[in-house]
């Protein structure tokens, strides 16, 4: 069992990460003010002591603590830490990720004292506090002889907390969201104090509306966590600790993209080349900007160059790549920024469309940002560096990479910078991949069907058509319509299987049997509707799979039920996809097809009638 502290932002990202598993877990805030759902935990409120926490935490066999509560709870966080020693107990404290502001209107304050101190030396009279109505006390020293107005939420326990420390109510302002601007216009202050309350509290916002207004921005440091705490930012930083201290919470666990695994193997290698540190663990930003840790095989160093190994980690997601030797070696150079370049393993584009120019390594534009981002703030001159994988070219043979143009080894890719099992996310990326090259390459139509076997018989329609034209969208057909729409795309065939046919028609664009099932009931009702004899209808009562079909209806049957499912199918796709779309629905054999030109024909031979 888990135990959270929330209340939070941080509370709401743990609240949803939990709820991944299938392990419980208790949400404890100190008021029953936040609103949320928690679809496997149980909601508790109230303020802890170190003796209730601890007795809380062995009645109900607690294996971990997550303090995702304000960063400026000090009380709370000291608490968990002593229960957490006498229990051995691990605690991850979710942080917020920090704001990306920088400026010289900062004035940073290690607490409200030394706050205070600044502002008095600097000759502050009008102050803004956005700090929250528990900093009225320990700002008073400043505004019982300053002019200050403190902002706080329009709670009537927030007021009793003003008026019981003496704070004229003529100067509280009750919180309104993104009112920061309205507030410094109206009010002139000579500035404002915030907490550094990191991204989630809207710091970045408060600080550039200081800095439009020429003010200074007071800045109070977050106080010091314990020692104990293992700390990580973000959903993904959360499951991947919870994963490694208590395993089973999750069923399937997350692993690294091979995009990860350059950045922190890059990474590790330029820290040996600067300072000969081999270190054995990197931490390192994703794109969703939390920081994550890596462990490190391995560092070699020479004078001008360094090389730093990675073992992959995919969780549990059926990558060809898990466990490999992922290596990165950086050299100083003569020329400005970072080049990169392809070694042992690691493929050569050879088609347009993937966002690299033709003939370079196969390394993504997204990993070559999170290389440069992590190199470059580290050193400013210009780097060589070279990403290999071991046995990567045997291992592209097993993958879509010679689909999608990029011959003789893998590409380093990965959009989030991780790996989840059995990823959706990562399936429609590869389409988006598989659709750019398509176009780039003219393929028109652009063919996209559920898999191999009806992509052997579309190939006899579309004989002209270069492999790169043919996609396969398993059951994801919203996505794969919704991407050749947001792409662009001109001219689209979709070609549909019986048993996806009639799920799609109903309505589903996602055809997997998880979400829907057979529907014998719609089928009679499309028999009924489109004309078919009663011995229709009494041959899909027995029926109990939908390939069935094409052997139990009459021709004539046939005819009118199969175009009705073509034409609602059609319907379902052209509703997202508003390009030039033909749908073909094919039987198991290949041997019969009908097409939605010939109802469009039809339709349209009506209309001008």
């Amino acid at each position: 069992m888990i135990l959270v502290f929330g209340g939070t932002t941080e509370g709401r990202i743990a609240v949803s990460t939990l709820d991944e598993g299938e392990g419980g877990y208790f949400y404890s805030t100190l008021s029953d003010a936040q609103e949320i759902e928690c679809a496997h935990g149980t909601r508790i409120s109230g303020s802890m002591s170190a003796d209730s926490m601890l007795s809380f935490c062995k009645q109900h066999g607690i294996r971990i603590i997550v303090d995702a509560a304000h960063p400026f709870a000090t009380r709370l966080h000291d608490t968990v830490a002593v229960t957490a020693d006498r229990l051995a107990i691990p605690v991850i404290r979710l942080e917020r990720l920090p704001a990306d502001c920088e400026s010289d209107h900062i004035i940073p304050c290690s607490d409200f004292n030394d706050a205070i101190g600044k502002m008095r030396h600097d000759g502050v009279t009008r102050l803004l506090a956005l700090t929250g109505v528990n900093t009225i006390s320990p700002l008073k020293p400043f505004w019982e002889k300053r002019e200050t107005f403190f902002r706080i939420l329009d709670r009537e326990d927030s007021v009793k907390k003003a008026l019981d420390a003496g704070f004229p109510t003529s100067r509280l302002i009750y919180y309104r969201p993104d009112d920061t601007p309205r507030l410094i216009s109206e009010l002139h202050p000579d500035a404002i104090i915030t907490k550094e309350s990191g991204a989630s509290g809207g710091f970045a916002e408060k600080v550039q509306a200081a800095i439009q207004h020429n003010i200074l921005i007071y800045v109070v440091r977050r106080p010091p966590l314990p020692k104990s705490f293992i700390t990580v930012e973000g959903t993904h930083g959360l499951r991947r600790a919870i994963e490694r201290l208590l395993p089973q919470f999750y069923p399937l666990h997350t692993g690294f993209t091979t995009g990860s695994c350059a950045t922190a193997a890059a990474k590790a290698a330029l820290i040996a080349l600067l300072t000969g540190e081999k270190r054995t663990e990197i931490t390192f930003r994703i794109p969703e900007g939390e920081r994550m840790a890596m462990s490190v095989k391995s560092v070699e160093t020479r004078d001008e160059d360094a090389t730093a190994t990675v073992i992959k980690d995919a969780g549990d997601d059926p990558d060809v790549t898990d466990k490999s030797e992922i290596s990165a070696r950086v050299a100083f150079a003569r020329h400005e920024g970072i080049r990169f370049s392809g070694g042992e393993g690691i493929g050569i584009v050879t088609l347009p469309g993937l966002g690299l120019e033709v003939g370079e390594a196969a390394i993504n534009p997204v990993p070559r940002r999170m290389i440069t981002e992590e190199l470059t703030a580290l050193y400013a001159g210009g780097l060589d560096v070279t990403i290999s994988l071991k046995g990567g070219a045997e291992l592209a043979a097993r993958t879509f990479n010679p689909r999608v143009g990029i011959s003789g080894g893998v590409s380093i890719i990965g959009t989030s910078g991780i790996v989840r099992p059995f990823s959706h996310e990562a399936f429609v990326e590869s389409l988006c991949r598989e659709m750019n090259v398509a176009i780039a390459m003219g393929c028109r139509p652009i063919v996209v069907n559920s898999g191999a076997k009806s992509e052997k018989f579309l190939k006899k329609l579309f004989p002209a058509l270069p492999p790169q034209g043919f996609i396969h969208y398993g059951n994801a057909i919203g996505e794969i319509m919704t991407i050749s729409r947001d792409l662009g795309v001109e001219s689209l065939v979709i070609g549909i299987l019986i048993g996806k046919a009639v799920k799609l028609a109903e309505g589903h664009i996602d055809t997997h049997s998880h979400k829907t099932t057979f529907n014998r009931d719609f089928l009679l009702n499309v028999a009924r509707e489109c004309g078919c004899s009663q011995e229709a209808s009494v041959a899909i009562s027995g029926m109990n799979i939908a390939r069935e079909l094409w052997s139990i209806l009459s021709p004539s049957d046939a005819e009118m039920f199969f175009q009705e499912i073509l034409r609602r199918c059609h319907e379902q796709c052209a509703r997202i996809y508003p390009g030039n779309l033909e749908s073909i629905l094919l039987s198991d054999d290949g041997s019969i097809f009908y097409s939605s030109r010939l109802y469009l024909s039809r339709e349209s031979n009506k209309s001008t009638k």
